[in-house]
């Protein structure tokens, strides 16, 4: 029995010590690393324009004898009206002569930076440059000397490696916290040009712009943004990966702004409906939904419904690769462009454009008279010369009903306008019923939909 007990307590403890050998300790990185990590604070200095502005009546309750007094006697004033909003986040030292990454959305029209470091001593900071739309900002401070991170290569990292982040959540300065790579190469909607890493690393307001490190001590990556429906943290965290954000800041150190190639087009993600209505034998690539007019792409015969499988040799595996790998190439430099069209590949070329910093919007459209619902339940109408100059297209047919049906149920609604049909151009409401109608029950189809700005393919099964 005794020899027993024995035997059963050196097995605890040899699983134990398993146990406790996997376990990381973060403490040797935290002290070697964590004093380039700073603490940013801004001032942003607003101001009303004049007129009435009326002063803020006390909380008191409306049958307080007080509140109709306050009420009668509080007169409003004229004259601009100035007020300062704060806000906190975080970043890391590059450079020993002071350069800092951080969020763009931390600078952002700040009119006051304020560098603190881990010593405590705190700089006025002064903006190099920001980038919107990969969120990444370069500041500099008149410093020298100092601590620095080393940077790691973010297309090592394993799903499920261990990650912590240096921060400021809620101001609590320097603070770490733990978790595992979730994914890689993460898309996230309106962030075309960051593959995000994602992770369960605990990430609140004030850690935005801090660094994420691997176990190694290299920075990795910028804590940039949390999926939340509480505005707190919840499981899921979203990092710039760092070779992403220093060409960003290689270019906002020599230029001041960021370079992008612009290929003129506008993408949506293949699925599998969409592969088969495009005979493709699996879903891959980029569909194009629209091409701007004189553009990069237009000028090297790319057309509306062509899917890119590859450009400049590099296979388009997902839609959201297309603008990072065009944003990435060098403007005015020529390229290899691979298009899927009418059941076989074909190659082009194109003079890659750049990236303006403001995009133009375009405008709307009004109605006519609708023709009876078809068997999708959509009521149609062809557009007038008018609608189609206000839309900037040829042809199309607008919804102005979207009755119980198909349609409706996969998302098509008042106000869209239909411009193909699987491969086809939509010209009239004739010509759209007579191909809708060669269709057999049970089978997809894919309708290419204008709505506002956005152009998308919407797929179907037709089930009448």
């Amino acid at each position: 029995m005794q020899k027993f007990v024995l035997l059963c307590l050196l097995i605890i403890s040899s699983i134990s010590s398993v146990h406790s050998k996997e376990l990381p300790d973060f403490t040797g990185l935290v002290e070697q690393y964590g004093e380039a990590v700073v603490n940013i604070s801004t001032v942003q200095t607003q101001q009303i324009a004049g007129g009435q502005i009326f002063p803020e009546i006390p909380n008191l309750p409306e049958d307080s004898p007080f509140f109709e007094f306050f009420r009668r006697h509080m007169q409003p004033f004229s004259g601009p009206k100035k007020y300062e909003s704060r806000s906190l986040g975080s970043g890391f030292i590059i450079s020993k002569d002071g350069y800092i990454l951080t969020n763009a959305h931390v600078v952002e029209s700040a009119n006051e930076i304020t560098v603190k470091l881990n010593d405590k001593r705190e700089f006025n900071a002064q903006v190099i440059g920001t980038d919107r739309k990969t969120d990444v900002a370069l500041i500099r401070i008149d410093a020298k000397d100092l601590p620095v991170v080393t940077q790691g290569d973010p297309d090592k990292l394993k799903v499920g490696e261990w990650v912590i982040a240096i921060g400021s959540p809620f101001g609590f300065e320097n603070s770490v916290t733990a978790g595992i790579v979730s994914a890689k190469g993460r898309s996230l909607a309106q962030e075309s040009y960051v593959p995000f890493i994602q992770t369960d690393v605990a990430i609140n307001p004030g850690n935005s712009g801090g660094p994420l490190f691997n176990m190694k001590g290299e920075v990795v990556g910028i804590n940039s943004q949390i999926y939340s429906r509480t505005g707190g943290f919840m499981g899921l965290s979203f990092a710039i990966p760092i070779n992403v954000a220093t060409e960003i800041a290689d270019q906002l150190k020599a230029h001041g702004k960021v370079s992008r190639g612009k290929l003129g087009v506008m993408i949506q993600e293949m699925t599998e409906e969409l592969a088969e209505s495009f005979g493709l034998s699996q879903s891959r690539g980029a569909l194009v939904v629209s091409v701007e007019k004189d553009g990069p792409a237009d000028k090297a015969g790319v057309e509306v419904r062509d899917v890119i499988l590859k450009f400049d040799g590099k296979d388009i595996a997902i839609s959201s690769d297309l603008p990072r790998i065009v944003g990435n190439t060098k403007p005015k430099s020529k390229v290899s462009v691979q298009v899927w069209r009418n059941g076989a590949t074909k190659n082009l070329t194109v003079s890659v454009g750049e990236m303006p910093s403001d995009e133009s919007e375009h405008g709307r459209k009004q109605s006519k008279t609708p023709d009876t619902s078809n068997r999708l339940g959509l009521a149609l109408s062809e557009l007038s010369d008018r609608q189609k100059k206000q839309l900037g297209v040829e042809s199309g047919l607008l919804v102005e009903a979207a009755q119980a049906g198909v349609a409706s149920r996969t998302g098509i609604r008042e106000g869209d306008i239909i411009l193909g049909f699987n491969n086809q151009d939509v010209k009239t409401i004739k010509q759209f019923n007579q191909l809708l109608n060669k269709v057999e029950k049970g089978r997809n189809i894919a309708l290419l939909i204008k709505r506002g700005d956005m152009t998308t393919f919407i797929t179907m099964k037709l089930d009448n």
